[in-house]
Parts: structure tokens; C-alpha cells; sequence
């Protein structure tokens, strides 16, 4: 094997577990949206936070209800679970040094798979297609794209068994659709909040929204994954190539 060719596999096989980690680490934490509301007290005291806490840790799962409580106690969102930053104690807003903590809730499949409302939290308000289908997209891409990734490596490994470039060519088609999986679930994911804030009223004052680091390690895998998929596919076209050409040279 050329070493061309031999360094471009390596670089692709870093490439691609780098991106398998950064997706990995992405779907299991929370900070794909973060919200920053206004410090407690600034409603006047006619927000029950305490309330609000135990029926987001303990309530059934309600869309606006959850939502809710992202927006007033500095929530995070993510693909399988939903944050917010509280106090153990009850009436924490009345300490004037409050020890903050993080408090999450799991996402469990059926929650996942559960229908989105025109009006969220309003069952009666007709099923949303278009948020219910992102939503799910959302969460089952990222692990296609971990599948199909898997599946390439499998075939990497054969080909290094083999003693042959020419199976990484189907390594990087699968690394390609790979990255297409990731971007599709990031953009289901923007275009789901999107939506999602424009059918829900914020509170007065509104919180600051932002996409958090779990996202960007999302963003940061897919053009890892296509750069991995043009390595492998140039390695293949390339042996290729040069192989024909010492044939012809032989034959010659």
C-alpha cells in the first residue's frame, strides 16, 4: 500500500472517531438549547417556583407545562433529557445566597414518540405533523448516523484484513450518509424550536435563548464525518487508479 494512501486512511480513522465521539457526547447531554431568565424576584413574587419545580421533577409530561419552566428557571434542552437550575431548598428565592444545583428529567421513548399539538399541552387543538415528525427525526438520526459509522468501520477493518483499498470506497459512502444524518437531526432540531417558540407566548421580558455546546459538538461532527468520507473515498479512487495504470504498464 502506497503511503499516500495509507495516511489518508489513518487521517480519516481519527476523523471518524472523533466525530463518533462528539455525536456520541452530544446525544447523551442536555445543553442543546439553553434559556436565561430573568433573576427570581422580578416577577414580584407571583411566580410559585417551588411549585413549578415539583411538577416539572414529578408532573406527568406536559409540553407547555415543561416548557414553561425551561423559560423561568434557566432550563436546557436536549435530545433525551430537560434541566433546570433550582435550589433545594423550597423557597430558595427568598435566600439571598442560594446554593444553585442542576435537576434533570429524562425524555423516556414513549415521550419521544408522543404527538405534538398545534397548541402545546391542548389535546384538543389537532395533532402538529410537522413538530411530532422533527421532533422524532431529531432524536433517531443522530443514532442512523452512529449506525451507519459503525458499519463503516466494520468495512475498514475488513479491508485492512484484506490487504485491499478498494471496500473503504463503501466506507466513505457510509461516513457521507453519516454526516447528511447529522446535519438532517440538527436542522430537524432548530426548525422544532423555532416552531416551537413561535406557538408558545414567552413570559414578559422574555428569556435569552441560545444553542448550547451539546449542539455545536453536533455542528462540529458532521463536516468531521464529511471530511473522513472525501479521505476514504480519494484513497479508494486512487489505488484504483494507480493499480490500473501498473497493469497497463505490465501489459505494455
Amino acid at each position: 500500500m502506497d503511503n499516500r494512501f495509507a495516511t489518508a486512511l489513518v487521517i480519516a480513522s481519527v476523523l471518524s472517531l472523533l466525530s463518533a465521539v462528539y455525536l456520541s457526547a452530544a446525544i447523551g447531554t442536555d445543553s442543546w438549547y439553553e434559556y436565561h431568565s430573568l433573576p427570581p424576584g422580578a416577577d414580584n413574587g407571583t411566580t410559585d417556583f417551588g411549585q413549578m419545580k415539583e411538577d416539572f421533577l414529578g408532573g406527568e409530561f406536559d409540553e407547555k407545562a415543561y416548557s414553561d419552566t425551561l423559560f423561568k428557571l434557566n432550563g436546557t434542552l436536549g435530545l433525551w433529557k430537560r434541566c433546570i437550575v433550582v435550589s433545594s431548598d423550597l423557597y430558595w428565592y427568598r435566600s439571598p445566597d442560594p446554593k444553585m444545583v442542576t435537576q434533570c428529567v429524562s425524555f423516556s421513548l414513549q415521550n419521544q414518540f408522543a404527538p405534538k399539538y398545534q397548541e402545546p399541552g391542548n389535546h384538543n387543538s389537532g395533532e402538529d405533523l410537522t413538530r411530532t415528525y422533527l421532533w422524532r427525526c431529531q432524536f433517531l438520526l443522530p443514532f442512523v448516523s452512529l449506525g451507519l459509522m459503525f458499519f463503516g468501520a466494520l468495512i475498514a477493518m475488513c479491508a485492512c484484513a484484506c490487504r485491499s483499498m478498494y471496500p473503504t470506497m463503501g466506507t466513505g459512502v457510509l461516513h457521507l450518509l453519516a454526516g447528511l444524518c447529522t446535519l438532517g437531526a440538527i436542522g430537524c432540531f432548530v426548525a422544532g424550536v423555532q416552531l416551537l417558540h413561535s406557538r408558545l407566548e414567552l413570559p414578559d421580558g422574555g428569556p435569552r435563548g441560545e444553542y448550547g455546546w451539546s449542539f455545536w459538538l453536533a455542528a462540529v461532527s458532521a463536516p468531521l464525518q464529511f471530511m473522513a468520507a472525501s479521505l476514504f473515498i480519494w484513497a479508494s479512487r486512487s489505488s484504483r487508479k494507480e493499480y490500473s495504470r501498473l497493469q497497463a504498464y505490465r501489459v505494455a
